[in-house]
């Protein structure tokens, strides 16, 4: 979960993602202060799949230290999930139980969920492999004193008193690390064979012992790929496309585990191959990210490949190297990255295609409606004003079914006194329409004469829409189509019929009103047209009255600035007052002079004027 700031603020894991989010926004459910603060901080969500619980499991570990969330209950320690641990630093190798994972000459294989089957996992090797489990230091040690319990009940083959050799014993300890890399059948179809002969034996205590190692070696056979036993750092690469697009995921590794993972879209033609579009990411991905890893592990070779290893390892200034995993845990990796890859491309195109119902295809609905082949540009008409004060137009565009903030215009009503809406809607747009009239004259001119225009020196009034949209009815659409017939322009003209809430309830078009569906796009799109013509010409109306609220009388009066305006105001209190003072009590005012005090008592009796508007 991130917050507003891009903050990991949570990390969990689900088998039903649905269900887990859905809990947290629940009004039944008895949320705890803690839980609904962090529902209330929830921007977004991000989620990455894995092929098991498991992995989920290891995964949510892993980002909770990296990134220590603020919800996440922490944790004070690193004894979380077990390993087994393999001294292969050691001539005679032993099998450990181990909750940390170090940078040594050992190998380690983990973690495990269940520390449980780990540790009957490792009674297991030493019943069938025979190593031991002291800490005596051989060979120097070897016949120094008596062999322990361990060889008496042969589960140690001796090599504290060199009865088996160092090649021998390691050729049991290149088993032990097969057997733990993943090679389980030769040992599982082993125990099953001792079960079911040790059953029909009738040896049952036997047979249920055999059971339960076997169910503990397979519940360690669960593999995950989502920490490495090799403490390296890499990155791991695969992508996904279809015929327009790519998606390239990086699963980044680091001392071993898996700690992020980062998506990226890549613009691709059909011409492209696979390895084309990854050697293009990694030279772009690399020449601006700060940290290179030892190791990149990529889906397919690509060209150029050995030179920009040796790139990477000049900027590294350590090897680099290029990997193409073939099988086993790290080919499972790689798939998983490209499953994730997959996942965001899929999401991807069922986003586009709900906003490409939601745009385009609500503009083609709007235009089936109304029997018009192509419309691609939309311009609605609004006017604001109260009783009169003020008149203001407004203009807003909608292209391919998108607002297009660039071509909005507000309209300051010249030639209109009071509130007569249809007279302002002719002003503005009879002004609309012969200034893109004449901005195309002149780039006629221009383009005969052989002459470049300016950059910006023709704006959005030079192109005309392929439906007006009025909010209004019969009455709006009339005027539009009249200003159009003066100008000798045809545009199709369509009103925004309202019901007795307000609310769009179809459209007017060639005098007929047209009923449409109030759950389709095209109704939500006039809706929203409807709705941003309206606010834009309110918030210039409020604009407009903002700055008269700010303007007083004195500031029209000759020779009174600011200062003058205030000294007035804080000796006089109102307007009221300064208009019955006399000369001399102007003139006696601080910081005016009897020109300033002549000008404002001339003011407030030429024509018996008296103050309408306040400070």
């Amino acid at each position: 979960m991130h917050d507003k700031h891009d903050e990991i603020i949570y990390v969990g894991k689900a088998i039903s993602l649905k269900n887990r989010v859905r809990q947290y926004f629940q009004s039944s459910r008895n949320k705890t202060a803690k839980i609904e603060k962090m529902v209330s901080r929830i921007a977004r969500f991000e989620y990455i799949i894995t092929d098991s619980e498991l992995e989920a499991l290891v995964l949510e570990c892993n980002l909770i230290k990296e990134h220590r969330p603020r919800y996440n209950t922490m944790l004070k320690d690193d004894k979380t999930y077990p390993y087994i641990k393999v001294t292969t630093d050691e001539p005679f190798p032993r099998v450990l139980f181990s909750r940390t994972m170090k940078k040594d000459k050992c190998r380690y294989f983990g973690p495990y969920t269940s520390a449980g089957a780990v540790k009957d996992t490792i009674d297991l090797i030493h019943k069938l492999w025979k190593l031991r489990t002291c800490s005596r230091n051989l060979p120097k040690d070897i016949g120094k004193e008596r062999p322990c319990l361990n060889y008496h009940i042969k589960q140690c083959s001796g090599p504290c008193q060199g009865y088996i050799s160092e090649v021998e014993y390691k050729k049991s300890v290149s088993e032990v690390i097969e057997f733990l890399d993943g090679k389980y059948t030769p040992v599982l179809t082993m125990l099953e064979e001792k079960m079911m002969a040790a059953s029909d034996a009738m040896e049952y205590e036997q047979a249920i012992e055999y059971r339960e190692l076997l169910n503990s070696v397979k519940q360690v056979a669960q593999k995950q790929k989502i920490t490495s036993h090799s403490m390296e750092d890499r990155d791991v690469i695969a992508m996904a496309r279809d015929d327009a697009d790519a998606v390239v995921q990086v699963f980044f590794v680091r001392d071993g585990k898996m700690i992020g993972r980062e998506h990226f879209r890549v613009s691709a033609s059909t011409a492209d191959n696979n390895y084309q579009i990854i050697g293009s990411f990694v030279k772009q991905f690399y020449a601006g990210t700060p940290f290179i890893p030892r190791e990149i592990w990529v889906q397919e070779k690509f060209p150029e490949m050995d030179l920009i290893a040796e790139w990477l390892t000049k900027r590294r200034g350590q090897a680099v190297k290029f990997l193409i995993p073939k099988k086993g845990q790290k080919e499972r990796l790689v798939e998983l990255a490209q499953k994730n890859a997959k996942l965001v491309l899929d999401q991807d195109k069922d986003k586009i295609k709900r906003e490409e119902l939601r745009t385009i295809g609500a503009m083609n609905q709007v235009g089936d409606w109304l029997g018009l082949e192509k419309v691609r540009r939309m311009e609605a008409y609004d006017i604001s004003n109260i009783s009169g004060f003020e008149s203001v137009g407004s203009m807003v565009v909608f292209e391919d079914g998108r607002p297009k903030r660039n071509d909005y215009r507000k309209f300051k009503i010249k030639t209109v006194q009071g509130p007569n809406d249809y007279a302002s809607m002719e002003e503005v747009l009879t002004r609309r329409f012969t200034h893109g009239m004449e901005e195309l004259e002149e780039e006629r001119k221009n383009q005969e004469d052989g002459a470049e225009a300016p950059d910006g020196s023709f704006g959005s009034f030079t192109r005309f829409p392929d439906l007006i949209l009025m909010d209004g009815g019969r009455g709006q659409v009339n005027i539009a189509l009249s200003v159009l017939s003066e100008l000798k322009l045809n545009i199709p003209v369509c009103g925004m019929v309202k019901d007795d809430n307000h609310r769009t309830r179809g459209l007017y078009y060639n005098n007929v009103e047209i009923p449409i569906d109030r759950h389709s796009e095209g109704f939500k799109l006039v809706t929203r047209i409807q709705d941003e013509a309206h606010r834009f010409a309110i918030e210039y109306h409020r604009s407009l009255r903002s700055k008269a609220q700010v303007h007083s009388v004195l500031d029209d009066i000759e020779g009174i600035g600011p200062a003058r305006r205030k000294a007035l105001m804080r000796r006089f209190k109102s307007l009221e007052a300064v208009r019955d003072a006399t000369l001399e009590e102007l003139e006696s005012t601080e910081g005016m002079n009897k020109r300033a005090a002549e000008s404002v008592y001339a003011y407030f009796r030429e024509k018996d004027r008296a103050p309408e508007i306040t400070e």
